[in-house]
């Protein structure tokens, strides 16, 4: 399912128009986005988590010239899917 299946399965689930359906997935994305730029947990309480980890920096090998590399510390969304969510998955 991509942005626009999405966003009409929105408007026939929930009885909006395209363009309040487009606005409100639109806006829980932003908020989901500036949540997780403040380092904050997203809990959607069925459905799942998103958080922000830390991977700290390593060292890694590049495969075609197998020489060591220096991978440095980043930031990573991670999604941790809900009971129920894995439940209607399964």
């Amino acid at each position: 399912m991509n942005k626009t299946e999405l966003i009409n399965a929105i408007v026939a689930k929930a009885g909006l128009s395209k363009v309040d359906a487009t606005k409100a997935l639109k806006a829980g994305i932003e908020a989901v986005e500036e949540a997780l730029a403040k380092g904050d947990k997203v809990a959607l309480i069925g459905f799942g988590t998103f958080a922000v980890q830390e991977k700290a920096a390593r060292t890694g090998i590049n495969p075609a010239t197998k020489q060591k590399i220096e991978i440095p510390a980043k930031k990573v969304v991670k999604f941790k899917a809900g009971a129920e969510l894995t439940e209607k998955v399964k």
